[in-house]
Formats: structure tokens, sequence, C-alpha cells
């Protein structure tokens, strides 16, 4: 054991002086400070503006050495048994085509990771270029290049949106695809042409929910979960209280399921020409090989991608890299603390993010609202938001199914505070609801998806027991209190009558007063909105038709109204939070300590295990997944929360 801890002290030890060793060398490649130099300058030839509203000196992203030049140059350029970045006969000053990659999951926000975004692309990057390519006049088109990659359909409807878009503008959208399904096949249509590689695949199965139900689980090892629930339709304890969905949850489940269904068929129909009739026979035949694939008009014909690209007869370029954190300079200096985080100077619009499940306090880390909607964290932001003039409106984007009741209370003030002095614009992501919604509910405007999950207005509470679980283990507790209800929390037995019924009392104050926060911000009475609350779940295209959201529309539509009623003018500089990470964001999340609860419980490790043999990873790790968020949120008595994932 001492060998171990020795053995574990020199290996962080000698982290530590790599870490510091990458410090220097990042500093190294920073050399050259002028601070007189403001942040509004711009460096001719990364072209990177870093307005700041700070007036204090730093590096001069103009004074960059050739140290720091070819420091970038050697991290970023390909290497000689690498695909080329650009064809021989391309020339940025001449027209060109650009090449964008779709190779990871699209996503809200980045990850947070030592070199940058590694989980997943976010989906305003992909925004932002296609505009700066649509307004770009040596850019004649875009050639996407997809190797699989996974996406909601809310998600996707708003990336399609956004690729019609950018040809409205006129130019050439083509599209080469490896195997491809879908959501992420959804988005293809948008492009005029679609390739596939020989021998791949499409499959367009249709819509589909697969809940899972760990009750058997949680019996299995002598763990109860006593939980209670307000609204008829909450089922965010079903999965582990019962051992299949309520008639409820089916019935709201099919809803969801119409929706994305339907949205499907219009991509077969607007982008390929087929009938609705043929769209959904389609989806009914589901499997595609190649070949057939043409036969079915779904692609336009069978190629490897460098025959597709070879066919343009134009020259290209690879898009610029955004998950590369040595392409630009001055990111690099952002990263490690050299140049103070990107603001702008002069009336904006902020965009905020708020991503992840809604818990008390600072949560376990996580800078920003990354991963958690962290009550303390989010509050702070957006009372720093509220209070700085220059910030003309907010746009709060969320994406989260909810979490714990008081945190999402904390925020929704914290929202009221904030529209006091300026508009402040929900967009909805993939899912918003319950507590999503709770945060959402008080904004000034609104806007969802017609795919987006959203509603689920509802309370759940309660415990998780282990008395039985421990007893089968060979440990045994007793009881010693003063005070009738003093265990009333004791994680050693279940409730009794009077308890629960205690608790169903608080639950339904707590119901009271969401339903009132909504009454509130979408100016309805309490009784109409307890009618399509109940802990029911919606489509954004519902819940428009029942008050709950004002506008459908992507996250590009509640910006401009952000710029409209905010009085700034469009195209102005965003201000985002949370931003890209910097070193200190990632040393202070180091010390997160992450709390496994029953998930450790050596019976659990097991079974999920022999769930992984037999019904594979996925839906092993969807499992996993579900305990942890249980467990996470356990020291929140009361849930304003949604298990309806992101179809």
């Amino acid at each position: 054991m001492k060998r171990n801890a020795s053995r574990s002290i020199r290996a962080n030890a000698h982290a530590r002086r790599r870490l510091g060793g990458l410090i220097a060398l990042f500093a190294i490649a920073g050399v050259g400070v002028s601070p007189a130099c403001k942040e509004s300058e711009k460096d001719s030839d990364n072209g990177d503006s870093a307005s700041d509203k700070s007036d204090g000196g730093g590096p001069s992203l103009g004074a960059m050495g050739p140290l720091a030049k070819m420091f970038a140059s050697g991290l970023t350029e390909p290497g000689p048994y690498d695909a080329p970045r650009s064809s021989a006969s391309f020339d940025k000053e001449k027209p060109h085509l650009l090449v964008m990659e779709f190779d990871k999951p699209i996503t809200e926000v980045e990850s947070v990771s030592m070199f940058g975004s590694s989980t997943g692309t976010p989906l305003r990057s992909i925004q932002d270029s296609l505009r700066e390519a649509g307004r770009n006049d040596e850019v004649e088109g875009i050639v996407l290049r997809s190797s699989g990659f996974s996406i909601s359909m809310a998600l996707a409807h708003e990336l399609r949106a956004s690729l019609m878009a950018f040809r409205d503008t006129g130019k050439s959208l083509r599209c080469h695809t490896e195997n491809v399904s879908n959501a992420a096949y959804y988005v293809l249509t948008a492009c005029e042409k679609i390739g596939l590689s020989p021998l791949c695949d499409v499959a367009i199965t249709g819509a589909a929910a697969t809940p899972i139900h760990v009750k058997g689980l949680l019996d299995r090892v002598g763990v109860k979960a006593d939980f209670l629930h307000v609204g008829d339709y909450k089922g965010a304890a079903e999965p582990i209280t019962r051992e299949e969905p309520s008639a409820q949850m089916l019935e709201t489940l099919g809803a969801l399921l119409d929706q994305s269904y339907a949205t499907a068929v219009s991509g077969l129909v607007e982008g390929r020409g087929l009938t609705e009739a043929d769209a959904k026979s389609t989806i009914d035949t589901a499997m595609f090989t190649a070949d057939d694939a043409v036969t079915a008009k779904l692609v336009d014909e069978v190629a490897t991608w460098e025959d597709f690209l070879a066919q343009t007869g134009q020259p290209w370029t690879r898009a610029d890299s955004s998950d590369n954190p040595f392409a630009d300079i001055g990111a690099l200096q952002r990263f490690v603390g050299l140049l103070p985080v990107e603001r702008p100077s002069g009336p904006h619009v902020a965009l905020m993010y708020a991503v992840g499940n809604v818990i008390d306090g600072k949560g376990s880390g996580i800078v920003g609202a990354r991963q958690e909607i962290a009550s303390r964290t989010v509050v702070a932001a957006l009372r720093a938001l509220a209070a700085d003039d220059d910030v003309k409106a907010i746009v709060l984007r969320v994406s989260s199914p909810g979490g714990s009741a008081r945190a999402s209370e904390l925020i929704w003030h914290a929202v009221a505070e904030a529209k006091k002095s300026k508009p402040v614009i929900v967009s909805m992501g993939g899912v918003a609801a319950s507590g999503g919604y709770y945060i959402s509910a008080g904004a000034t405007k609104i806007f969802a998806d017609a795919n987006t999950i959203t509603g689920s207005i509802g309370v759940v509470g309660g415990k998780f027991v282990f008395g039985d679980a421990l007893a089968s283990i060979g440990v045994n507790n007793f009881e010693v209190k003063r005070g009738k209800r003093s265990l009333m929390w004791s994680a050693m037995k279940p409730w009794t009558e009077e308890e629960r019924a205690t608790v169903q009392r608080m639950m339904q104050q707590v119901y009271d007063v969401f339903i009132g926060r909504v009454a509130a911000g979408r100016s309805m009475d309490t009784d109409a909105v307890h009618a399509i609350a109940q802990g029911r779940v919606w489509t954004g295209a519902d819940a428009k038709a029942k008050g709950l959201v004002d506008e459908l529309g992507g996250l590009d539509a509640a910006l401009a109204a952000a710029h409209e009623l905010g009085g700034v003018e469009a195209g102005t500089d965003l201000e985002v939070y949370p931003g890209k990470p910097t070193l200190r964001d990632l040393l202070s999340s180091f010390g997160a300590v992450q709390v496994q609860g029953v998930v450790g419980h050596a019976s659990i490790t097991a079974a999920l295990g022999e769930l992984a043999a037999v019904a594979g990873p996925e839906v092993a790790g969807r499992t996993h997944q579900l305990l942890e968020t249980v467990f996470t949120l356990r020291s929140a008595r009361l849930w304003t929360m949604s298990w309806v994932a992101p179809l």
C-alpha cells in the first residue's frame, strides 16, 4: 500500500512538472508584450479580434514573434501522411469551395478538456461558419463531409434551417456521407446533392423511444425508491418506482414520436422530392444498401469521398477546426491567461447557455453551465449580465430536463430580476422540461423548436431506502431518536403514512408555486396552467398551441428578437457565457468530488456488468446514467425533473 501511495505521489509530481512545462511552453509561444496595446486591435495574420472591456495591458496579438507562429503552424499543419488541408490549386483570394466535416456529436456547448472540445461540436460554431461562408464572396459553395454524427431532432431541425439559409445565398451545398441514419440524414436532406461511400448504408427507421426502468435492479439489491409526485403525468420517478411505463407516459411518448416522425417525413418530401406516401413507405423499409439508396432517391450517387470531391472540378480548402486551440495564437494566450476573456465593448447582446441538470449550490465544479446548471453559478452570471449596462438583452439558451426545485426557483428569481432592466429571451434546445421550463417561464419571450421537449410542470419528491440492502450484506442499523419524525428522511426505512402525507402537502405547495410562476410569466390563469401542467410533457409545437412558448424558431430567431428588443444593431458581436474554457477553468474543476452513492454498490456494479454482457454497452450505459442522475439529485428532496430524453 505504501509503495502504491509513493508511486502515486511521484506520478502526481511528474504530472505537475509536465503541466508547468506546458504552461511555460505556452508562455514562450506568447512572447511579445505591449502593455499599451488595446485588446480591440486586430492581428493581421490570424484575423482575431479580441475586444475587451478591460483597459488593462496585455500581450499584443500583433506582437507575436516568429517562435509563436512557428509553434502554431507546427501543431496545425497536416503531417506528411495526413490528408491535405487544401487542393493544389487553392488560392484564398480566388473562387473556391469550403469543405466542412460533421464527425462528432453536435451539441450545445463544447466540453471542458485540456486540449479543447473532444466530445462534440457546438451547433452555434457550425452556424457561425455557415454565415461567414455565405458572406465570403470567394466561397462558391460548401462540400459537407459526414462520417457519422449524432444529433437530436430539435437541433437537427435548427441545423437544417441554417444549411437551407446558406443555400438561399445562391451558393452550392453538396454532401457526402458514410453510414447515416434518422436525424443525421434529415440534416443532409438540405443538400442539393448527396453522395454515399461504397458498401455503406442509409438507415431511416422512424421515431422510437425505449424507456429504461431500473426498479427491478434496485429490488434485486434491496434498495427501495420511496417517491411521490404531483401531477397525473409527472413520470420522473417511474423508472425507479415502476417496472413499466404508465398509460400517461405512453400517451406522452406517443405525442412526442408523432412530431419527430412528421419531421422525418417532411425532410424526405421537401429535400428529396418524395411524395408523403413514398416517404412513409421509405421509412417503413428502414435499411438501404448503397445501390438501394440511389434507387430510393435517398442519395444521388455512390462514390468515395475523394472521387466525390474531385467531381466538383473546383479548388477547395478545409474549414478551420474550431476544436484546435493551437490554430489561433490569441486563443492560445487566452487559454493560459495571458489575455483576458473576450468580451464585446459597447452595446451588445449576451448569449448565456444553461445546459444539463439543474442542481443546488456550485455543483461538481464543472465550469459555467456546460454540463450542469448549478444555481449559485448561474445566478451569479445572470446578475452580472443584468448589472452590465452594455448588455442590452440576454438570450438564455436552455437545454435541460430539470432537477432541483429549489435551484430552479432561485434561477427563476435571477431571471425575473434581470428582466427588470433588460429583455430576457429564452431559446429552448432539444429539451427544456420541468426545471428547464421553470427557469424559462418568466422570460420576456420564449422560442422553441417544433421538436423541443418542454412543459412537464410538476413535482417529484422522495428518498432511497437502503435498510434491506445493508441487511443483505450483514450491516444492521438501530434507532435512537428524540422527536416523532426525527428520522423522517432517514435512508434506513420507508415513510410512515403520516410522513408521506406531510411530504405530499409540501410537494403540493411547491407545485402551486411552480404553477404561479408559469401563470405570471405567461399571463395565464392558474387554472388554465394547471390544465396543461400536471407533469405533462409537450412538443414545442404543442407548447406553442397551449401558450407555453411564444414562437417556433431556433437560436438565430431568438437572437434576432433580442437585438430588436434591446435596440442593438444586427451583426454586433455577441458576449457568450460560458466562453471557451481556460487553463484556470480546468484547474478549478480538478478538485471536483463525484459521489457515487448506490451506483458504487458492488451488487449494482456487478448487475451493470451483466447487463452490458447481455444487452450491450449502450443499454448498460443508459442505465448507469439514469442511476447516476438519480443519486446526484438525491440531496434535493423535491425535484422538477423529466426523464424524457431528446428524440
